[in-house]
Order: C-alpha cells, then sequence, then structure tokens
C-alpha cells in the first residue's frame, strides 16, 4: 500500500493573493472552465488545491479544467 502525498488546500484570500484576480474575475473563470474549480471542505468552507493553482499559474493564458491531471478511482 502506498500513501498519497499531503494535498494543501488554499482559501479564498490565499488564491487571490496567489493569482492577482478579484473575487468577480475568479468566479467568472471557474465559470468559463480556464481556472480550477474549488472543493467543499466542510459545510461552510471550500478551498483549491495548491497543485492546481500552481498548474494555472505556470500558464494562465491558455489553461482549461482539461489541463489537470486525472485521479485514479
Amino acid at each position: 500500500m502506498t500513501s498519497q502525498p499531503f494535498e494543501r488546500y488554499l482559501r479564498l484570500n490565499d488564491v487571490l493573493d496567489r493569482t492577482g484576480l478579484s473575487r468577480a474575475t475568479l468566479y467568472r473563470k471557474i465559470a468559463s472552465g480556464t481556472f480550477p474549480t474549488q472543493y467543499k471542505l466542510a459545510e461552510r468552507c471550500c478551498g483549491w488545491r495548491e497543485s492546481e493553482v500552481n498548474i494555472w499559474l505556470r500558464n494562465p493564458i491558455s489553461f482549461t479544467v482539461a489541463d489537470l491531471p486525472r485521479e485514479a478511482a
């Protein structure tokens, strides 16, 4: 059995700080598929995988969600 590496999640303000996007632009990009979607962490808490945000940061102009690696089921 192999152990999965620890995945860090970023909250909204961290994502906005790292990307320089406004909140409205971030959610517009999510809706259009040009920014990674957030994950529900708790009832009223969501976050973005740091690894996915880093992939977006490497190439923000041509990024699509299809660029993200698929998880094994």
